[in-house]
């Protein structure tokens, strides 16, 4: 029996797809990813979309005080 793929979402990038995944995109453009841990970008910064290119870094976040 072949292993279940695994999602982990992140609080502030990627989601993280781990074994091998394909990805259709909304134009029917399909990209492949054998990666052992493929990061799939969520906010559509990345300039390999849907791959991540850690570009959601470059974003400056503003720490909730306590």
């Amino acid at each position: 029996m072949p292993e279940r793929t695994h999602v982990t979402l992140t609080e502030e990038g990627p989601a993280l797809v781990t074994g091998p995944v394909e990805v259709e995109l909304p134009d029917g453009e399909r990209v492949r990813s054998d990666r052992p841990v493929t990061a799939l970008c969520l906010c559509r910064r990345s300039r390999r979309y849907p791959l991540c290119d850690t570009s959601h870094r470059t974003k400056v976040r503003v720490k909730e005080e306590s």
